[in-house]
């Protein structure tokens, strides 16, 4: 799996240190549920939604040649 789960207190609360992140990636936040993914160097990536929730994160990568 390419998303990494993000820890959310109790409260509710999501504290992200931004150094130990990849210099390049998205955080998807749904449902109280909060993850991250590094982004390709050559690709689409699709957050896919359905009925106001992420149903899943598409990824179409390439190469330039």
């Amino acid at each position: 799996m390419r998303l990494k789960q993000l820890e959310i207190s109790n409260d509710g609360i999501l504290q992200v240190d931004i150094m130990e992140l990849p210099e390049n990636c998205v955080n998807v936040l749904s449902d109280g549920i909060a993850k991250f993914t590094e982004l390709p160097a050559q690709a689409k990536t699709k957050i896919v939604t359905y009925q106001g929730k992420v149903k899943r994160v598409e990824f179409d990568e390439g190469e330039e040649f």
